[in-house]
């Protein structure tokens, strides 16, 4: 997570169960497999395979969290990010980039763009999981 992140996890974070979840990644088998996963969570979600589509998915399901990857077609997550923060619908919403890129630059980049927390694939799934259902967006 980001130093003076504002997600905030923990004992007063909001539960999370049955949250909306968006995720966007370009590798159809990891994007579907985890969203799988977060269905069997109890959480409902959906998928982007390109950042084009993500965004207008965003519009439309209005996810709690949404889950991008960087290296996206046609529009790159840092993008999506900035798109989706740019409308008032998209300003509470929890975005967290998992990722390939997870030098010091890309991380500081994602903040900068208005990711909340930023992953290096392979992801710890497990943390994962408890990162969306204990997670909540403080907005100042």
């Amino acid at each position: 997570m980001f130093k003076d992140s504002p997600v905030e996890i923990g004992r007063d974070a909001v539960p999370a169960a049955g949250r909306r979840v968006l995720v966007v990644d370009d590798n159809g088998d990891s994007a579907d497999s985890l969203a799988m996963l977060l269905k069997l969570d109890g959480h409902e979600t959906a998928v982007a395979y390109n950042g084009a589509e993500a965004v207008r998915m965003a519009e439309s399901f209005r996810p709690d969290v949404a889950i991008l990857d960087i290296g996206l077609p046609i529009l790159t997550g840092h993008h999506v990010a900035k798109l989706i923060r740019a409308q008032p619908w998209g300003r509470e919403m929890v975005l967290i980039a998992l990722t390939g890129w997870d030098q010091g630059e890309d991380r500081r980049r994602s903040a900068e763009t208005g990711i909340d927390m930023h992953l290096a694939k392979p992801a710890d799934t497990d943390a994962l999981r408890k990162l969306i259902r204990e997670s909540k967006r403080t907005v100042s």
